[in-house]
Parts: structure tokens; C-alpha cells; sequence
């Protein structure tokens, strides 16, 4: 039964997370999305320890071994959330995702916001007052893993306007099958 046919989206409980490489949207989308299905949205960079952040600011890449705190401080705000929450987080690699999904304690949807080199680039350099460097792309898309067919996830392009992009996520997870 798909949640269209059981609830409205803004009476469901869903855990989501907003992956992709830096400068893919996920804070705009997140907030957008959030108050257009009546949900919570965090952003993820929030959960870096400082140190990462300091690292990134340098334009040095995060290691696993750097990520694996931040990735499980998200699945557990992912548990511990009280209805629908958002939360930004690149999870680019599967086992980044699978360490979520453990920790969140349930089922986690993820909406990989997908777009290329290019159009990421061009966002990120105009963007102002963000940690993450334009010359860190390379090694987000590097080691992005895009979700497979046997994962919790939509793939959504984001080369059109931050409304469509909401619309079509929202859209989709009106139709989820879980």
C-alpha cells in the first residue's frame, strides 16, 4: 500500500536523508521539502565535530575513519526523532548509508540529489559563508556511490528550480511503496 493510499505525508512518520555531494542543495531542499510536508528538517554539518569542519575549511577530504562519528551521531538523531525529520548528510558511499540505516534503528529513506560536475560547480561558487571548498568536489564525486536498486531510495536530478525539485521529491514520496 503506498502512503498516498494510507495518510498524508504530513501524518506519516519518515526518517530521510538528503545525500549528495557538497553544493547538491541539501540544506535549501531540506527546508524547502520540510515546510512543504509538514516536517523537520536539520542540517547534518551541524553534527561534524569541529574537527572535521576545521579539516574541510583547509580543503583537506574527511577519511572514513573522520566520518564515522559524524555518520552515527546522524542515524541516532534519525532514532531518536519525534515525527517526520530531514536531515542533510552527503552519505556518498553505501556503507556510510548502511551505518545510518543501523544506528536510525528503522527504515531510512534516502533522496539522492543528483546533478553534474557542472551544475554543482556553478552553485558552489556562488554560494557564500559554507565550510566546504569548491576544490573538495573532486574528491565528493570520487567517492560517491550513487544508492543501488536494493536501497531505501529516490534519485532526483536537480538541474531545474529549487520548487521543482521539492515538488518532484514530495511527489515521489507520496507514491513511496516501504
Amino acid at each position: 500500500m503506498s502512503m498516498a493510499e494510507s495518510q498524508p505525508l504530513s501524518k506519516t512518520t519518515l526518517r530521510l536523508v538528503l545525500m549528495g555531494v557538497a553544493g547538491s542543495g541539501k540544506s535549501s531542499v531540506g527546508e524547502g521539502l520540510a515546510a512543504k510536508i509538514g516536517a523537520r528538517y536539520f542540517d547534518g554539518d551541524d553534527l561534524h565535530p569541529k574537527a572535521n569542519i576545521e579539516k574541510m575549511s583547509r580543503g583537506e577530504a574527511l577519511t572514513d575513519d573522520d566520518r564515522w562519528p559524524w555518520l552515527t551521531l546522524v542515524g541516532e538523531a534519525l532514532a531518536k526523532a519525534d515525527g517526520t525529520l530531514i536531515i542533510g548528510c552527503s552519505a556518498l558511499k553505501r556503507m556510510y548509508r548502511d551505518h545510518i540505516r543501523l544506528k536510525a534503528q528503522g527504515p531510512v529513506i534516502f533522496v539522492h540529489l543528483s546533478g553534474s560536475r557542472a551544475v554543482i560547480s556553478a552553485r558552489m561558487g556562488a554560494r557564500t559563508g559554507h565550510f566546504m571548498p569548491t576544490t573538495l568536489l573532486d574528491s565528493q564525486f570520487a567517492a560517491l556511490e550513487p544508492p543501488a536498486d536494493d536501497e531505501h531510495a529516490i534519485t532526483v536530478d536537480i538541474d531545474q528550480s529549487l520548487n521543482g525539485v521539492v515538488a518532484e521529491i514530495a511527489a515521489r514520496l507520496a507514491d513511496w511503496k516501504a
